[in-house]
């Protein structure tokens, strides 16, 4: 069985983006490791190149900054990343720049890669997600957040990255996938408020054009935290890889939970009352088939 993990990453540095850890966290059960490494304004490349394996093949790329419509630049980077995997590779295990996978889970997720290589019904594996928000200490729970993301593919290229590159297609159909008790760790918004407020100004880069982000993030708007919903308190472990960034840490999440949880609607507090007791989410959208 050989796998290969592939990414997309541009400016890692000057977004704070935990790339090095995302790589490093699943590089040990990978055969090879593909980087499409955007063209970066900042040491970026150096810092791919700091990980000092052999495993690792950096495909440098242009992004088109006029995609600006629905993240489908990063749809094309995932793409790119994915269409340079050896052709002898069995599975393909992808992960953007602000994601982790503890090592706790790496023997679990190398054997379902073995139980399934040969099971054709498999297209794919699902993880769970931990999204952490604001802090190190506290993640994001409610239908604001997607709970399950494919992640490791056959390595056929008649897959491809679907709209902004969260889920993957097989053609125009979705992926058939097994759902693993193995976890995603988001870190993408685990940022003191004017970092994440530089964050969503970069991010929307990609989804809208200058007048939207002039009315509705201008250089003048205060990060609040209230897209949140509901924060729980994370009492497990981080990755290895990721103890030296969070140790660095140099501020505190300064927010009232119960108040954050106040401000969901009605209708929403009960649709996540209903999960929280049945563990079913009402009208959840899923880009996959789970096959049982």
């Amino acid at each position: 069985m050989k796998v290969a993990g592939f990414t997309f990453i541009r400016n890692a540095v000057k977004n704070d983006y935990p790339v090095v850890e995302a790589i490093t966290s699943i590089l040990s059960i990978c055969d090879e490791f593909v980087v499409a490494l955007g063209n970066s304004e900042d040491e970026t490349e150096a810092l791919i190149k700091g990980i000092n394996s052999p495993k690792i093949k950096i495909v440098n790329t242009v992004w088109d900054d006029t995609l600006r419509e629905g993240g489908a630049v990063f749809a094309a980077q995932t793409d790119i990343a994915f269409s340079h995997i050896s052709p002898d590779a069995d599975w393909a295990f992808y992960i953007q720049g602000d994601e982790c996978v503890h090592e706790k889970y790496l023997p679990l997720i190398k054997k379902e890669m073995e139980d399934n290589l040969t099971n054709t019904r498999i297209e794919g594996l699902l993880f769970k997600y931990l999204h952490f928000y604001g802090s190190y200490d506290y993640y994001g729970h409610s239908r604001r957040w997607y709970r399950r993301e494919i992640r490791i593919l056959r390595n056929n290229k008649a897959i491809h990255s679907y709209r902004d590159a969260q889920g993957f297609r097989w053609g125009d159909r979705k992926i058939k996938v097994k759902l693993i008790d193995a976890y995603i760790y988001h870190y993408g918004w685990v940022k003191p408020p004017a970092g994440l407020k530089n964050k969503l100004r970069n991010f929307n880069l990609f989804y809208h054009d200058d007048e939207w982000l002039a009315q509705n993030l201008p250089e003048t708007f205060e990060f609040d935290y209230k897209n949140a919903d509901r924060l729980i308190h994370f009492t497990g472990s981080h990755p290895a890889v990721m103890q030296k960034r969070i140790a660095a840490t140099n501020w505190n999440l300064n927010i009232d939970l119960k108040q954050l949880h106040k401000k969901m609607t009605f209708r929403r507090k009960l649709l996540q009352k209903i999960e929280d007791l049945t563990g079913w989410r009402v009208s959840e959208y899923r880009n996959y088939i789970i096959v049982k």
